[in-house]
Parts: structure tokens; C-alpha cells; sequence
């Protein structure tokens, strides 16, 4: 038959996304050179698979039971490719993972630096963005999986967990909090405090937990982002609260991060996917990567608290 494993992947993107146009952006390809590949494939088929109308796509009966079989050739060629070490190291192509901002640094660099050892020639586009947007990039296929926090509640969307931390206090080293080993948030109230504005999912964790709490700091300064708050605590503006793996690991100088109680307020990081559709097999190795790195990590942290 006339047809490639490219107009495989046209007919795959078209129908996962409903959209020429938003398989077209993701295979990089024009959506004229996308339609011509879908219809190549139906030519060679002599079937249609694909009904269009003016605002969107819809699988014809026989093409919803093709699409099965055609995701599976494409999976069971790229799991053979991906495990044979010669060939794994000439693949290209590309995976696309959506991370919040203040997991970045914790999370990635890493097993992105392994991940380019083992292939090469395959690209890694890091979408860093809120968490809602992590969570809508991951929904309507703009990325193969997620780093966040939310999602757990959502029907169309597995998430896998990874880690919980705890919120701290950061706090430059010149101020009189800088010396307590814990602080409650009564003791944060007393001093300047900057925020993390309504509509951040951090924000909405904190307000969550301290609801029926009368020692909710008033906020002086409000920023969008936990890198933007950072930056007004290093420049001595005032304190500020931020997941703890928003700061490193080693300490930073010129800030601190101290324990909050009274409540503690944590967050579940995790990697999300879409519910029931297999993730292309080079993002699967990715994925498994990162569950991989963050197991090794605990087994680590109890045998070292042993």
C-alpha cells in the first residue's frame, strides 16, 4: 500500500486534537501538507476516515475502529526502534512536556541530561507554565505529559504521584525571622509579607488551608509568579511563602527557608496524562524516567534516615 508511517501520524494527530490545524502545529507541517498526507492514506485505503466540516473533524465509523490499530503500528515500531541502542541513538523527533515553574530546577535537569545521552537526536520542549495551564496544555494535546499539582479530581486525567513538599517561609538573611527554625503564621503576619496573587494554584492552596484561620498574612506586595516573589524577598522587600523546591536544595545565598506550622501547608506533585490514551513511546520513556528518579530519591532520603 502507498502510504508511510508520516501519513500515520497525520491521521493520528487530526484525530486525537479534532483540529487540521492543531495537528498541523504540532506535526510542524502546513495544514494543506497535512491534508494531503490524510488523504494519501484514505487514498490507499479506499476508505474515508475523516469527515470534515468547516469547524472541526470527526472519525468516521470505520475510521474510529482504525485509529486503534493505527496508534498500535505506530507504538509497537517505536518500542522496538527506542530498545535497540544503535538505532535508539539516530531516532529523532520530539516530546513535549508541560512543568510548573517552581519545579523545573528539581525535577528535570537531570533526567533531561540523561534522557539526551540515551537519544540524542530526540528534542525535549519544556512548556513552563502555571498549573492550570500545565493542566489545559496536557488536556487538549499541546503536551505529552505534565509536572503539576492539580488535576487530581479531573476525569480525563491520571495523576501519577511523585512527591509532596511543604510550603516554607523565604526569608533573607538579614531579617529577624531569619534565625527562628520554624515559624507559624501568626509570627509571618508581623512582617512584611508578599503574596502570590488570586488565581495561582499555590495561592488557592494556601487560602485553602489557613480558611478558617484569623492569622492570614496581609499581604503588601502580590506578584503572579513564585520567581517574581523570590526575587522581591532577595531584594529585602519582605518575606514570602513558597513551595520549599522553589529555592534550592543547597540553600541560597542570601535567603533562607524556614518550616511553617500552625498549619503546615503542603502540595502533591505529580506527572498527569490524558485518561486512556497511550503517550507516544518516546514520551513514555521520559515519563517513566522521572517516576524512576523520584523512587530512587525516597529510598535514598529513608536509608539515609535510618
Amino acid at each position: 500500500m502507498n502510504f508511510d508511517l508520516g501519513d500515520l501520524r497525520a491521521f493520528l494527530a487530526a484525530s486525537d486534537l479534532g483540529s487540521f490545524r492543531s495537528a498541523a502545529k504540532v506535526l510542524h507541517l502546513s495544514e494543506s501538507a497535512l491534508s494531503r498526507r490524510i488523504d494519501k492514506l484514505e487514498d490507499a485505503l479506499g476508505v474515508e476516515l475523516l469527515t470534515r466540516t468547516t469547524r472541526k473533524i470527526e472519525l468516521t465509523t470505520i475510521g474510529r475502529t482504525f485509529v486503534h490499530r493505527a496508534r498500535n503500528v505506530i507504538l509497537e515500531l517505536e518500542s522496538a526502534l527506542i530498545g535497540i541502542k544503535d538505532v535508539a541513538e539516530q531516532l529523532s523527533g520530539e516530546v513535549t512536556l508541560a512543568c510548573v515553574p517552581s519545579a523545573v530546577g528539581y525535577f528535570l535537569p537531570s533526567v533531561l541530561d540523561e534522557y539526551r545521552k540515551l537519544y540524542p537526536k530526540i528534542r525535549v520542549r519544556v512548556l513552563d507554565e502555571s498549573s492550570s495551564n500545565v493542566l489545559l496544555a496536557v488536556t487538549r494535546g499541546d503536551a505529552d505529559f505534565g509536572v503539576t499539582y492539580i488535576g487530581t479530581q479531573e476525569a480525563d486525567i491520571h495523576f501519577q504521584p511523585l512527591i509532596e513538599e511543604a510550603f516554607v517561609l523565604a526569608c533573607p538573611t538579614s531579617h529577624p525571622l531569619s534565625k527562628h527554625k520554624k515559624v507559624t503564621w501568626k509570627d509571618i503576619g508581623q512582617h512584611g509579607y508578599i503574596a502570590l496573587a488570586q488565581g495561582s494554584g499555590n495561592r488557592f492552596l494556601i487560602d485553602q488551608a489557613l480558611a478558617q484561620s484569623e492569622e492570614r498574612p496581609r499581604w503588601f506586595y502580590e506578584v503572579n509568579h513564585v520567581p517574581a516573589l523570590v526575587s522581591l524577598v532577595l531584594s529585602g522587600l519582605g518575606v514570602g511563602v513558597v513551595p520549599r523546591m522553589a529555592l534550592p536544595p543547597d540553600g541560597h545565598q542570601g535567603l533562607v527557608a524556614i518550616p511553617i506550622t500552625n498549619p503546615v501547608v503542603s502540595r502533591k506533585l505529580g506527572l498527569i496524562s490524558r485518561r486512556g490514551r497511550q503517550l507516544p513511546v518516546a514520551a513514555q520513556v521520559l515519563y517513566d524516567m522521572l517516576i524512576t528518579k523520584k523512587t530512587t530519591a525516597r529510598k535514598k532520603s529513608k536509608s539515609t534516615q535510618k
